[in-house]
């Protein structure tokens, strides 16, 4: 019976996997390492995913994996070495459901985040699972500049075809497929993402 409950326990735990696999080529400099908030962009992203209750946390990373895994030494996540990266987006987000899969095979949903999104609150990450709870939709995406995107919340049904994502692929390609399974929830700021410097100074000012 107690194995059972813990089994019941586990498989409700919602997956939120952390894209920070790339190499920052318009920044020069690895972003995920950017300071923000007396931390760094990559760990405020972990840092609000930790406050969500009833989940685990997946890093996937590929450039500059040793020095981002050195710097952020956290033993209650898990990292996950992309070496595929420079594949594309695809790649990592396949390396992190595989993980997650891993980690927890009765897995019902898993959020996708990117770790450029400074806004991105753990308020984000629990009402993505409480509309797709509410809603029983598939799908729950964040709403912001007239498009859908990251943070994505994604049922366990559409695992495989993430998994079958290919090159730059991302999340917009299911989000746009399956448009009729999608609930969204608003993100007034999750346009604001840091590609360049530019984007940091406006971010720091």
């Amino acid at each position: 019976m107690m194995k059972f409950i813990m089994e019941a326990r586990f498989k409700n735990k919602t997956g939120i996997i952390i894209l920070a696999a790339g190499n920052s080529s318009r920044l020069g400099r690895p972003k995920q390492l950017l300071e923000y908030k007396e931390s760094t962009l990559l760990k405020n992203t972990i840092s609000e995913a930790l406050k969500v209750e009833n989940s685990f946390i997946i890093v996937v990373t590929g450039s500059n994996h040793d020095l981002i895994e050195k710097e952020l030494n956290l033993p209650e996540i898990t990292f996950s070495f992309n070496s595929d990266w420079e594949n594309g987006m695809s790649s990592s987000i396949a390396k992190g459901i595989n993980q997650l899969l891993h980690q927890n095979p009765n897995s019902e949903q898993c959020i996708l985040a990117v770790c450029d999104q400074p806004f991105a609150a753990h308020s984000i990450f629990e009402n993505l699972i409480v509309e797709a709870n509410k809603t029983k939709k598939g799908i729950a995406a964040s709403a912001y500049s007239e498009t859908l995107g990251t943070p994505v919340l994604f049922h366990k049904k559409y695992f495989q075809e993430l998994l079958e994502l290919k090159g730059q692929e991302g999340a917009k390609k299911l989000i746009k497929k399956h448009s009729d399974d999608v609930v969204s929830i608003s993100f007034e700021k999750g346009n604001i993402d840091i590609d360049t410097e530019e984007d940091y100074s406006k971010l720091i000012s």
